[in-house]
């Protein structure tokens, strides 16, 4: 007995210094974030050919009752961060939480930027990323604006190659992160028999439950009603994805029709038909489409596909350089 109880107080002394300990540090080979490495770790790391620098956008926006105004951010530092991972040879630099918007006091959440004002920031930082040390540098956005015609990513990548290529290096725009990675999604959507949606809708909130279901990203009491206006077929709505925003339903960038189009325009995107006086009242509640059969199981196919589509574009992009003549 008294072995026992001399034993307990060594037994409480051992837990108590495990519960004190440290949670391990990622290895060297595991940092890939340029803000959560030093300075000699990104040095040593550019030295070990990680000389591809991941330029990615996210936004502040409002995304429904349902999703927290800053996921295209959250949801970018995870998905650059599995993009390097993955390509083994990059740093994704600090996600940019701001891209072309427009604010609205009816549905507050958005903070945004102009094109011109993004393309002067992606020169600047593309700029910074060379005289670190860079030798690659790549383009990629979470959110529609600026994605557009014109596209502001194409237009500065570029421009910027062509300053850059004749000292040899590089700078490139990685579309299929998502536009094609967010077409290939909705029509498994289709074939799985499920509603359209776009903005704050399917795609979204599953994205958000699935990286961030766990961190408050998405207030799941809410997925039960989020159901906004609904999303008209292809060929019948506005640019949608491929558009400014990926707001279709509320607006050019996010700012709802009703007030934030010039008179006369109110009640339609960009590209589309005068309203149909006879439709129902819009809901304007910042969903385009149906959020409700939002499942994090979804959440991880999109994903998937965004850093799967990413890594393949961009290693064909640095294996071209090896079979083109500079």
């Amino acid at each position: 007995m008294h072995r026992l109880f001399a034993t307990i107080p060594v037994l409480m002394l051992s837990a108590a210094t495990a519960f004190a300990q440290p949670s391990k540090p990622a290895a060297k080979k595991d940092l890939v974030e340029f803000e959560m490495m030093t300075s000699p770790e990104v040095k040593a790391a550019l030295a070990a050919g990680k000389t591809t620098a991941l330029v990615y956008t996210g936004g502040t926006e409002q995304r429904g009752p349902q999703n927290v105004n800053g996921g295209h951010t959250l949801m970018g530092r995870e998905t650059v961060r599995t993009i390097a991972l993955k390509l083994g040879n990059a740093i994704a630099l600090p996600v940019l939480p701001y891209t072309p918007n427009n604010a609205s006091a009816t549905l507050p959440g958005t903070i945004g930027l102009t094109p011109e004002i993004l393309a002067m920031v992606l020169e600047r930082i593309t700029d910074e990323a060379i005289k670190t040390g860079f030798k690659n540098v790549i383009l990629m956005g979470d959110h529609g604006g600026g994605q557009g015609q014109p596209n502001t990513y194409a237009e500065v990548a570029k421009k910027l190659d062509a300053r850059y290529a004749p000292q040899g290096m590089h700078v490139y725009f990685c579309d299929e992160v998502y536009a094609k990675a967010n077409a290939d999604f909705d029509k498994m959507l289709e074939a799985k028999g499920l509603p359209r949606s776009s903005h704050a809708g399917i795609p979204d909130t599953s994205e958000m439950l699935y990286l961030g279901g766990d961190k408050g990203w998405v207030r799941k009491e809410l997925i039960p009603t989020a159901v906004g206006n609904p999303v008209p077929p292809p060929g019948q709505r506005g640019r949608g994805r491929q558009g400014g925003g990926d707001a279709a339903a509320t607006g050019a960038a996010g700012t709802p029709p009703e007030t934030g189009a010039p008179a006369g325009e109110r009640g339609r995107g960009r590209g589309q038909q005068p309203a149909d006086p006879n439709a129902p009242p819009r809901i304007n509640n910042g969903i385009s489409g149906d959020a409700r059969p939002s499942t994090a199981a979804l959440g991880k196919q999109i994903f998937d596909l965004k850093v799967e589509y990413a890594v393949k574009q961009i290693q064909g992009f640095l294996s071209n350089q090896k079979t083109t003549p500079q």
